[in-house]
C-alpha cells in the first residue's frame, strides 16, 4: 500500500461530514499525512477541532486568517499534494469546482492543484438527479476528476433514492487505487477466485470450511490498484463487493468450475485462492434429513480439480498462481503440487503458524516459483501487504512477460 502521501480531505456541509471522520483516522493510521479544509457550513456539523485531533494537522477554515504558517498557505499545500478528495461534496461545491470558482479556503487551494481529484457526492437524490448537477458532474469527469457514483438508500431528509455518500471504507479504496502511480498490470486481464465451496447434503446441510474469502479480495484490490482489469469468482461469503471489480456469486464447486473456466481463455492471469471442496455428497437429498438411531454414513465423490483443469489448457504467456494450505511438509507439498498442476507460482501457508489461515486479516506464506531461483518467505502481512507482494513479486518483478 502506499504510504507517507500527502492527501488533502475537503469537507462541506452535509450530514455524512460525520462519516469523514473515521476516512480522516484511518488514513492517517496508514502513514498518510493528512490536511482537512472545512467550509463553513461543515463547521456546522463537526468542529474543526474534532478533524485537528484525528489529522495532528492545523484545520484550514479561513482564507482571511493571519495564522497559517507558510508551508499550509493555500498554494504551497495545493503544490505538497498527492491526491485531493472532496467528501461529502455537496451540489454548491461541485457546481463551484466545476466551473472554476474559488470563493473559499477550500475552492481555492483545490483550484491551485495539479494533483488527482477525487470527488464524492452527497445530497437529496433530487439535488443529484437535477440536469444542472448532472451536467457538473460530468465537467469535472471532463476535467479528468474521479466521480465516485452515490450510494442508494434512505437519505437524512427521508427520502429513498441515490445521493448516500459512499462508506469511508470505499472512499479509502478508491484513494489507495488512485494514489498507485505504477499501473504495470495496464491491459491485462486477471482471473481470481475467492472464498468457500459449498456442498449440498439436503436443502438445510452443507460441506464447506473456514475460508472467509479475504485473501482473495485482497489480491483482487491490489491487481485492480496495479491497472489490471479483475473478474473474481466468489463463493459464498460476507465480504462486499470491490469497487472497480467484477464479481461473479457462485455456491459449490460445480459453479466455480465452470465460471472459471468460462473465463479462462480470456484472462493473462489466473490467481486461484478459494478453498474448493475437493469432494461433495454423490447424492443430494430432496428434503430435510431426519436424525435416527445410530450412525449415519455419507458417500462422497471427488469434485473437478479447476486448478489442473487450468494447468492442462494454459497458453503461452497465460500466469496461473495456485494457493495450497498446509498442516506439515509445507514446502514439498507445494512443490508438488505446483510440478503436478502446471502452475507458475505456488503460495504455501501453514494453518498451524500463528498469523496464517482461514477468519484472520493477517497471512504468513511463501511464495515458490516453478524456475526455484526466486522463492520468497513474505512473513507476517496484513492480507492486504500480502497481496501487493505477491502481485508485484509474481506479476511485475519476475515473471518476463510484464516485464515489457
Amino acid at each position: 500500500m502506499a504510504e507517507n502521501k500527502c492527501i488533502l480531505v475537503g469537507v462541506t456541509g452535509g450530514i455524512a461530514a460525520y462519516k469523514i471522520c473515521s476516512l480522516v483516522s484511518s488514513l492517517k493510521k496508514k502513514g498518510h499525512e493528512v490536511h482537512v479544509l472545512m467550509t463553513k457550513a461543515a463547521q456546522e456539523f463537526v468542529t474543526p477541532l474534532t478533524f485537528q485531533t484525528l489529522s495532528a494537522q492545523k484545520v484550514i477554515t479561513d482564507m482571511f486568517t493571519v495564522d497559517y504558517i507558510p508551508e499550509v498557505h493555500h498554494v504551497s499545500l495545493a503544490k505538497k499534494a498527492d491526491l485531493f478528495v472532496i467528501a461529502p461534496a455537496s451540489a454548491d461545491i461541485i457546481a463551484k469546482i466545476a466551473n472554476g470558482i474559488a470563493d473559499d479556503m477550500l475552492t481555492t487551494t483545490f483550484l491551485a492543484s495539479t494533483c488527482p481529484k477525487l470527488i464524492v457526492p452527497a445530497m437529496n437524490v433530487n439535488m443529484l438527479e437535477n440536469p444542472v448537477t448532472q451536467d457538473n458532474i460530468a465537467k469535472c469527469r471532463h476535467y479528468g476528476m474521479e466521480v465516485m457514483d452515490s450510494a442508494d438508500g434512505y437519505l437524512a431528509c427521508g427520502d429513498i433514492g441515490k445521493g448516500r455518500m459512499p462508506e469511508p471504507q470505499d472512499i479509502e479504496d478508491k484513494i489507495h487505487e488512485m494514489l498507485q502511480e505504477d499501473k504495470f498490470l495496464k491491459g491485462k486481464k486477471v482471473l481470481i477466485t475467492a472464498g468457500p465451496t459449498q456442498e449440498a447434503l439436503d436443502p438445510v446441510r452443507f460441506l464447506t470450511n473456514h475460508s472467509s474469502g479475504k485473501m482473495g479480495y485482497s489480491l483482487a484490490r491490489a491487481a485492480r490498484n496495479a491497472g489490471a482489469e479483475v473478474t473474481v469468482v466468489a463463493g459464498v461469503n460476507s465480504l462486499a463487493d470491490i469497487n472497480g471489480v467484477k464479481t461473479v456469486h457462485v455456491v459449490s464447486a460445480e459453479d466455480m468450475y465452470q465460471a472459471v473456466m468460462a473465463r479462462a481463455e480470456d484472462a493473462d492471469v489466473m490467481i486461484l485462492s478459494a478453498a474448493v471442496a475437493d469432494y461433495r455428497p454423490k447424492e443430494v437429498a430432496d428434503n430435510k434429513m431426519h436424525k435416527k438411531d445410530g450412525d449415519l454414513s455419507i458417500e462422497l465423490e471427488r469434485t473437478k480439480d479447476i486448478l489442473a483443469s487450468l494447468g492442462k489448457q494454459k497458453k503461452e504467456g497465460q500466469v496461473l498462481i495456485g494457493f495450497t494450505m498446509e498442516t506439515e511438509n509445507l514446502i514439498d507439498r507445494a512443490r508438488e503440487k505446483m510440478a503436478k498442476k502446471n502452475c507458475d507460482y505456488m503460495i504455501a501457508n501453514n494453518l498451524k503458524v500463528e498469523g496464517a489461515g482461514f477468519q484472520v486479516d493477517t497471512n504468513v506464506v511463501t511464495i515458490i516459483s516453478a524456475r526455484g531461483d526466486d522463492d520468497s518467505y513474505l512473513g507476517l502481512l496484513s492480507k492486504d501487504d500480502t497481496a501487493v507482494e505477491i502481485i508485484r513479486h509474481c506479476l511485475k518483478e519476475k515473471t518476463d512477460a510484464f516485464n515489457n
